[in-house]
């Protein structure tokens, strides 16, 4: 965003009220989950060739649940994310 952009917006928000500046701060959140998810989308998609021509079998459906669980709870308990065993069984 270049400085007159940016000094545009930031004039807009001033003049909103305390109320209308929450908005725009949930809402610039959303934005910003929003790219999250797709370039973490993104990244999947990069690998899926790469696991693809390695033979590994696609992961069923339980056990993605259980991989989003298990990454959710580490972020909630504030640890690092674990790397996954690149010999772990899989049905």
């Amino acid at each position: 965003m270049d400085a007159v952009a940016e000094q545009t917006l930031l004039s807009k928000i001033k003049t909103l009220s305390p109320q209308q500046v929450a908005e725009v701060d949930d809402f610039v959140e959303f934005l910003s989950a929003r790219a999250r998810r797709k370039a973490a989308l993104d990244r999947i998609l990069a690998i899926a060739p790469a696991l693809q021509a390695a033979g590994l079998p696609p992961m069923s459906e339980q056990e993605i649940e259980a991989e989003i669980q298990a990454a959710r709870a580490q972020r909630r308990a504030g640890q690092p994310k674990a790397k996954p065993a690149a010999d772990a069984p899989r049905s």
